[in-house]
């Protein structure tokens, strides 16, 4: 029997290219952690990715599918499980300030691998 990862080249690099898409990076290609966990509408889309995720994936080592009760932030975990293989995924402390309060948060940083 064939791995999906054989059969389903074509569908996964389609899939991790719109996930990367649905998470908006801005020019230095990264997002923060602070800004998809207060952006609903960025972690519903990549939720409701699941059913295209486990057709075209092996999904048995995605805790974010297999288990996403278990986590707190089950869409961080399909992020990075999903774009391992194409990009990079560096995460680095990110201090900010917002409305006089200073927001510490995680920055991610992605970079294509060639």
């Amino acid at each position: 029997m064939r791995k999906k990862i054989e059969l389903y080249k074509k569908e996964q690099d389609d899939i991790i290219e719109n996930l990367i898409q649905s998470l908006e990076l801005d020019d230095q290609m990264s997002t923060t952690l602070y800004e998809l966990d207060n952006n609903k509408v960025k972690t519903d889309a990549i939720m409701k990715m699941i059913p295209t995720i486990r057709r075209f994936f092996s999904s048995s080592k995605i805790t974010g599918i297999s288990e996403p009760d278990k986590l707190g932030r089950p869409w961080l975990s399909l992020i990075r499980q999903l774009v391992k293989g194409r990009y990079n995924m560096f995460s680095c402390d990110y201090r900010f300030q917002k409305d006089d309060k200073i927001i510490r948060t995680k920055k991610y940083l992605f970079q294509k691998i060639i």
